[in-house]
Order: C-alpha cells, then sequence, then structure tokens
C-alpha cells in the first residue's frame, strides 16, 4: 500500500498485490496487479488524515484489485486465485505501534505475564 499527496487535499492511494504459483522450483505464473484511486479529502482533521488515507482509502479500492487478479488468471486460463480479505486498520494500527517503539529507542512496556 502506498499514499502520495498529489495536490492540496488530492491523494493517489494504490494498492498493490504479487501472486506467484510455483510447482516444485519452477514458476508457474506470476501475476503482478495494481490498483490505485485518487480521493479528493477536505475538512478532515491533520491529526485523522493519515487513517483515512491509510485505512479508509485501501478499503475502497483492495475489492477492484482482488477482482482484478481473479481475472487475469481466469483468463490466463488457471483457476481463479481469490485474496484473502485485509485488515487495513489492523495494518495500520500494528504500523503504528512499531513506530512508536522504535521512536522510543526500541523499549517496551510489559502489560501481562504468563
Amino acid at each position: 500500500m502506498a499514499a502520495e499527496a498529489v495536490a492540496e487535499g488530492i491523494f493517489e492511494v494504490t494498492v498493490t498485490a504479487t501472486v506467484t504459483t510455483k510447482v516444485q522450483d519452477k514458476v508457474l505464473f506470476l501475476v503482478e496487479a495494481k490498483q490505485a484511486g485518487i480521493f479528493e479529502i477536505r475538512n478532515v482533521p491533520q491529526e485523522q488524515m493519515q487513517g483515512i488515507v491509510s485505512i479508509v482509502c485501501p478499503q475502497m479500492i483492495y475489492p477492484y484489485l482482488r477482482a482484478i487478479v481473479s481475472d487475469v488468471c481466469t483468463r490466463a486460463g488457471f483457476p481463479p486465485i481469490l485474496l484473502t480479505e485485509v485488515n487495513f486498520q489492523a495494518m495500520f494500527e500494528a504500523q503504528q505501534q512499531a513506530q512508536a517503539a522504535e521512536a522510543n529507542g526500541g523499549s517496551r512496556i510489559i502489560t501481562g505475564a504468563n
């Protein structure tokens, strides 16, 4: 997933998938697909902007990417590949936690013990 500001209040968000099918050591087929969307986002507080661009926009684009991958495989004579659902919110939260941990010098707070 990538996001880039194109102009004031306009963002290009892309979601990319690479599917490789192998039989033993040989690649049977490889599909690389990228779906992009242009989003105009206005009157949103700056602290919410990253969440919208990282969660809401990819959630809107991803079903189209899934359909493209499935269609390309089918048209090539292979069984359709159905990509799994992606939880963009969980990915975003994990990324935020990793960045926070990195900013704190890699230190972690232990919240429980086994």
